[in-house]
């Protein structure tokens, strides 16, 4: 037998849970298929097999917490061996319709029924039989070789009288104080939060706890902005074939920003400020599983049109599933847009260890008085830059945001200076 034991996945990451299993018991798995997803606290990993064979003694279900170096399953390298053995076991129940003829018959059906009287459940199931006094053998199963799972006990009614008188009494006991706690009186829907989810939950609480965080901020006239985008998209995408969105520009203007007030672009570790020197940008990105950030590495070596492609490219993945904990570690400074879903203004959150935060907003017309005499509508945006106050001066943070507000009013300084 091979063991199916969960890879060191990063440094930072010890345990994750078990999202899906691709495989089930009894399937037959050739080495390096996708054997098993894998949710971390920052990415879905898809584990693969080592081995080929036969996957037997599934030990981990769905919802399970693994830790790096535990076993989780089997695979039986006899993958032939081990396929007749499960199709001798679907046969065997036509055989013994067959009348009595012989006492070695009678000892075979004996054994088959012995094997019925223990069936194969996982263990989340077998915990969950035993809190509710279930016997397993009256449990139905929908899975084909009759492996019993959570749902499959959730979903059971014992008729039997004794199932529910033989159930202890500290299960009833437990519920009172529980429903007392969190009733209600109208219908609810309780979800089990995803491990990524418990993540940013925890860490968000972190930053706020931790750092002493600030937020500033300004407008932005965008007329400039727009219309350099509104005549250089057609052959830029012809070029490039990447569209030219902001994110590029306020990519550019941050980094420039940043070269100009360094300790944005910094991190506190114990008593010593680390300084960076190098730009990897963070871009959040709406998730299905949450927000996440991934890093465009060097984006100050980058052009327009890499950047724009390397935020497509993280996106698509982040849409997907399919960002790796590379495309999400270190990172410099976040950039977040909650414009695109209509925010008009908001105090983002810090994502730690980083020091700063842009918030980008909502493009609104507003009246802009030009001068003493004139006003006129413009596409304006609310813009924000949560710090960590610790480090960083308000006399340093408003300058970067103003710093970031001229560039984006001059495109062409990007240039020059991004």
């Amino acid at each position: 037998m091979a063991q199916v034991i969960v890879p060191e996945l990063a440094e930072s990451i010890s345990e994750g849970t078990i999202a899906q299993w691709l495989k089930q018991p009894g399937d037959y798995v050739e080495k390096g298929e996708y054997l098993v997803e894998l949710e971390t606290d920052k990415v879905n990993v898809e584990l693969t097999a080592d081995y080929s064979g036969v996957l037997k003694d599934v030990v981990k279900d769905s919802g399970d917490t693994v830790q790096v170096g535990e076993v989780i399953a089997e695979i039986d390298e006899n993958g032939e061996t081990a396929a007749a053995q499960v199709e001798e076991v679907k046969e065997e129940p036509v055989k013994e319709e067959q009348p009595k003829a012989s006492a070695p018959k009678e000892e075979k059906q004996e054994k088959t029924e012995s094997k019925s009287q223990r069936p194969i459940a996982s263990p989340a199931a077998r915990k969950l039989a035993r809190e509710k006094g279930i016997d397993l053998a009256q449990v139905p199963s929908g899975d084909p070789l009759g492996r019993l799972r959570k749902h499959d006990v959730e979903a059971y009614s014992p008729n039997a009288a004794p199932a529910k008188a033989a159930a202890p009494q500290k299960a009833p006991e437990a519920k009172p104080a529980k429903q007392a706690a969190d009733s209600f009186d109208k219908p609810v829907e309780r979800e089990r939060m995803s491990r990524r989810r418990q993540t940013i939950a925890k860490r968000l609480v972190e930053v706020q706890q931790t750092a002493a965080m600030l937020t500033t901020f300004n407008e932005v006239d965008m007329t400039a902005v727009m219309d350099v985008r509104k005549r250089r998209k057609d052959k830029f995408f012809e070029q490039h074939e990447v569209r030219l969105g902001f994110m590029s520009f306020f990519t550019k203007a941050v980094i420039a920003a940043l070269k100009k007030y360094p300790l944005l672009n910094a991190e506190i570790q114990g008593d010593e400020l680390v300084i960076k020197k190098f730009y990897d940008i963070g871009i959040a990105v709406s998730a299905p599983e949450g927000l996440v950030v991934p890093v465009v590495r060097d984006a100050d070596r980058k052009s327009f049109a890499q950047i724009e492609g390397a935020i497509g490219e993280l996106a698509g993945k982040a849409k997907n599933n399919k960002l790796t904990i590379g495309d999400l570690s270190g990172g410099t400074f976040t950039i977040t847009n909650g414009g695109v879903f209509g925010s008009l203004m908001s105090t983002p959150i810090l994502n730690g260890p980083q020091v700063g935060i842009l918030g980008m907003h909502k493009i609104q017309l507003r009246p802009v008085a030009i001068d003493k005499d004139t006003m006129e509508n413009r596409p304006m945006m609310y813009i924000a830059l949560s710090y960590d106050h610790r480090i960083v001066d308000g006399k340093e943070a408003v300058s970067f945001l103003a710093t970031v507000k001229d560039l984006l009013e001059d495109p062409e300084s990007l240039l020059i200076e991004g």
